[in-house]
């Protein structure tokens, strides 16, 4: 068996040990994305902070794709770290994959060869290094992730937000129910971080702009989740179209409380307003409300944030992948997704939309003279809360926020 691990080297700080252990297993390779070079067992903002090259190591690949066999691939938004998986005491972040077989299986894969084999990309050998001899190193891998310690932050819930249980447990009986569809898959180039500039023209072969396409072709209704959503000029202009030939569109996205990134939230605050006056509707996850969403998984004391990038056209047409609506996914960072047209994974999709909007999110409304967002929910008896504050967020977050507002270039959010 062969294995073949691509990672974006941006949170690697501190975990070279680790990552060294692994490729020390046999036929096991580990490449880095756009690596550091300097400071490498330093946390990530050390290693920005005395970066000698800044322009380059400000960009990410942030595609996420497992590919088993050539035969079957998992894609979505989910990273893999404790947090995406209900392991965190801190954070747990709701997310969304989908389970691909079929044709679409070989096109990933080349997707994934041209990234493995790409300019940006290097052994982590090359950029890594250890006093630990092979054997140490793997007996220290195996340790740090044995079942038994994963088993120790406690047991995952049985079923999945739609009630689908282990899709092991549908491999081993061979009967995986799976919904059939037209799909295609599509990704950044690899040097698309290092050719363009940071806010620069939207490039047809961009993520961004193969999910704006059908979006534009909606005749009735466009549903987006997105964790981090700004807009920006051409955003609102492809909003404004969509409203003006009476296309209904929802956004589901983090409230500044949920949000693991509130100097984005900035971003996204400088256009609400407008949204809704142009008929938008829009609703915030909120870590407080997902806690006594019965239908989600137990999070704990930690906090539940939406993750899913998630777009539903005419109830029929879906987009699945790594891409926010965002600017650092249009130019700066790489992403990659599915479209998948099909009406029964569309149905799928807007269950969870509508599991999240309507159990665990605020459903933002305009204030009587139209000029402030209000933020609407129902507490346990089912009575009407109006609330005129963001919600969930902690003074010293919102004094942070009015301190960087006029600082923060939306084009790097």
């Amino acid at each position: 068996m062969r294995v073949r691990l691509l990672v974006d080297d941006l949170y690697m700080g501190g975990h070279d040990e680790l990552f060294l252990g692994l490729a020390a297993h046999r036929n096991v390779e580990v490449r880095l994305f756009n690596p550091f070079a300097r400071l490498r067992e330093q946390g990530q903002a050390s290693r920005f902070v005395f970066s000698l090259d800044w322009k380059r190591v400000n960009h990410r690949m942030h595609n996420k794709m497992f590919i088993a066999d050539g035969v079957a691939a998992i894609v979505g938004g989910r990273n893999i770290a404790d947090e995406y998986f209900l392991r965190s005491d801190k954070d747990n972040f709701v997310d969304m994959d989908a389970f691909v077989v079929g044709k679409v299986v070989e096109p990933l894969a080349a997707l994934f060869d041209r990234y493995w084999n790409s300019d940006p990309v290097y052994p982590l050998r090359r950029m890594a290094a250890s006093p630990l001899d092979e054997a140490t190193l793997r007996a220290r891998f195996e340790q740090a992730t044995a079942a038994d310690t994963a088993a120790s932050r406690g047991k995952l819930p049985p079923n999945d937000i739609l009630g689908y249980g282990p899709l092991r447990e549908d491999l081993e009986d061979g009967q995986l129910g799976l919904h059939w569809g037209e799909s295609y898959a599509f990704a950044d180039h690899p040097d698309k971080p290092f050719e363009g500039e940071v806010g620069g023209e939207l490039l047809e072969t961009s993520v961004t702009y193969n999910v704006i396409e059908p979006m534009l072709k909606a005749e009735r209704e466009v549903l987006i989740s997105s964790p981090y959503f700004v807009p920006g000029a051409q955003g609102m202009a492809l909003l404004k179209q969509l409203r003006d030939k009476g296309v209904k569109v929802t956004i589901m996205t983090n409230s500044l409380g949920a949000t693991d990134e509130p100097v984005v939230h900035i971003g996204y605050t400088k256009y609400r307003t407008a949204m809704q006056q142009m008929g938008v509707e829009i609703y915030e996850l909120s870590n407080s409300r997902i806690k006594k969403n019965t239908r989600l998984f137990h999070f704990g004391s930690g906090l539940g944030r939406l993750h899913a990038k998630l777009f539903v056209v005419d109830r029929k047409v879906s987009f699945i992948g790594s891409m926010n609506f965002d600017p650092r996914s249009a130019t700066i960072n790489t992403e990659f997704g599915m479209i998948v047209d099909s009406e029964k994974v569309a149905r799928e999709l807007i269950r969870v939309i509508d599991l999240d909007r309507l159990q665990s999110a605020y459903k933002l409304k305009l204030s009587e003279d139209g000029q402030r967002c209000e933020w609407i929910a129902s507490d346990e008896d089912g009575n009407t809360i109006v609330l005129t504050d963001e919600p969930d967020a902690d003074w010293l977050t919102k004094l942070k926020l009015f301190v960087l507002r006029p600082l923060v270039p939306e084009s790097l959010l």
